[in-house]
């Protein structure tokens, strides 16, 4: 390691590290609702003495963006500070277990990561004189759990080689990552009185069946294939006591590095097609809201080289694998820009009642980040 990187390592602090993630998972910042985080977030590089640029996506909505060094940055932190609505507004803030582990809504997804990326801001202002600052930047962005529209905000006039994006990964270097597809169905039926329902056509029923084909083709057999197929959310009309009209629903696709979403469009509506032959009185609409590819850039590159020298100093093995999940990652890539996803916390607790993170692997989060940064910024690690 460098004596560069060494300083910063010491300058990492890890009670200072440990209130800005507490205080962050206090403040609720549900997507649309991020403006008091980034306040707090905003007021705390001030007191660095960075200069913080305030990118607006929405009225009172906006990216937070720090950039240091000589030149354009050569690799972005990214973060984003919005979560997911709280399952209970009374308990939605953080509390702790033993051994090292906090709970809150979006400590994992992604305010761990978040924290630990405002830490190397803040461990660099303290151990480096701004003449070995790399040329590196930090983006806080707001509508991952939305739309992403922080991050599409920010690719509109700026497009970085690497981002470093701090989603949820146990500390896993994904380096590939699965693609999506959101696809929703409708069925329509007819009304009548519930106790009459032979006067009727059932909406619901229609959807039922209409699922219960399609997850018995061979494209979603999870003992067989590689796509993550699950149904997310189904509501019917909510008309009293009658035969329900309509039944909507939504199916989220999660797809290998090399699998074309566009491909799976096609397929899907392929296995529907001939459905009223089969589903009496069927009447079908289906819709591809969003799609997204899936990427692989390899780990024989910097930010690999890298890591595999670091991980060892933090006693850790380092692992790769693809991210299965849908991230502002995806957005990055169709940029052009090389998104590498790492972060604290795992993904399976993510968006749950359960959420949670070791406060440990948010320190370490911290010191990868510093690595990167000052690896890829220029200078060496």
């Amino acid at each position: 390691m460098s004596a560069r990187l060494e300083k910063v390592w010491r300058a990492i602090n890890a009670d200072r590290l440990r209130k800005i993630f507490i205080d962050m998972l206090d403040i609720y910042s549900p997507s649309g609702k991020e403006e008091d985080i980034q306040i707090y977030l905003e007021d705390l590089l001030l007191k660095a003495g960075f200069s913080v640029e305030r990118q607006e996506v929405d009225e009172d909505r906006y990216n937070l963006r720090v950039t240091i060094g000589p030149e354009e940055p050569l690799l972005y932190l990214v973060g984003h500070v919005d979560t997911v609505p709280a399952w209970d507004l009374d308990t939605f803030g953080p509390f702790q277990e033993e051994g090292g582990v906090i709970r809150g809504l979006g400590s994992a997804d992604m305010k761990g990561g978040c924290a630990a990326m405002v830490e190397v801001w803040l461990a660099m202002a303290d151990a480096l004189e701004p003449s070995e600052f790399p040329s590196v930047g930090l983006l806080l962005v707001v509508g991952e759990e939305d739309n992403g529209a922080g991050s599409m905000t920010f690719l509109e006039t700026c497009s970085p080689p690497w981002v470093v994006i701090g989603e949820p990964t146990s500390l896993a270097a994904k380096f590939s990552h699965f693609g999506y597809l959101e696809a929703g169905f409708v069925t329509r039926g007819l009304q009548s009185h519930s106790s009459l329902p032979e006067l009727g056509h059932n909406a619901v029923e229609s959807m039922l069946r209409v699922l219960l084909f399609l997850g018995n083709d061979p494209l979603f057999d999870r003992s067989i294939s590689e796509i993550v197929y699950s149904i997310r959310e189904m509501r019917s009309s909510q008309a009293g006591f009658v035969v329900p009209d309509r039944c909507e629903t939504w199916i989220d696709m999660h797809l290998p590095p090399d699998h074309d979403p566009i491909a799976l469009q096609d397929a899907i509506r392929r296995i529907v097609a001939n459905l009223d032959q089969i589903i009496p009185g069927l009447d079908l609409d289906v819709t591809f809201d969003f799609a997204s590819s899936g990427y692989n850039l390899g780990s024989n590159n910097q930010a690999g080289k890298i890591l595999r020298e670091v991980y060892p100093h933090l006693g850790l093995s380092l692992q790769m694998d693809p991210f299965r999940s849908h991230s502002d990652g995806n957005l990055f890539f169709a940029a052009g820009v090389k998104p590498l996803v790492l972060g604290p916390g795992s993904l399976e607790t993510a968006h749950t009642p359960d959420e949670r993170v070791n406060f440990e692997e948010i320190s370490c989060a911290a010191r990868i980040y510093a690595a990167l940064c000052l690896g890829m910024g220029g200078g060496g690690v």
